[in-house]
């Protein structure tokens, strides 16, 4: 997240999400990534396509804060993202 210039990669309960329309797509976030989960929406796999609906509607409710960095953790998840099991349980 520190390495986003607009400070566009907001903060779920379970997961990290990109606003859409406030990425400038500069690609400063994809080779940190640690999960290796960031592409440009043309180079999405065919795999993950649905991870596009899932961010892009994260921001459905939240609109568009400005930056995350001001806005902080939003305490939550898209309802799929929230309803995935836990991890390493």
């Amino acid at each position: 997240m520190d390495e986003c210039p607009v400070q566009c990669i907001y903060e779920g309960d379970r997961t990290l999400y990109i606003h859409p329309d406030e990425c400038v797509d500069c690609g400063a976030c994809e080779p940190v990534c640690p999960t290796e989960a960031i592409y440009y929406e043309d180079d999405l796999p065919s795999e993950m396509r649905d991870w596009r609906d899932i961010n892009a509607k994260f921001f459905t409710d939240l609109g568009s804060p400005g930056g995350a960095a001001q806005l902080g953790p939003t305490g939550s998840d898209e309802p799929r993202v929230a309803a995935l099991p836990p991890q390493g349980e």
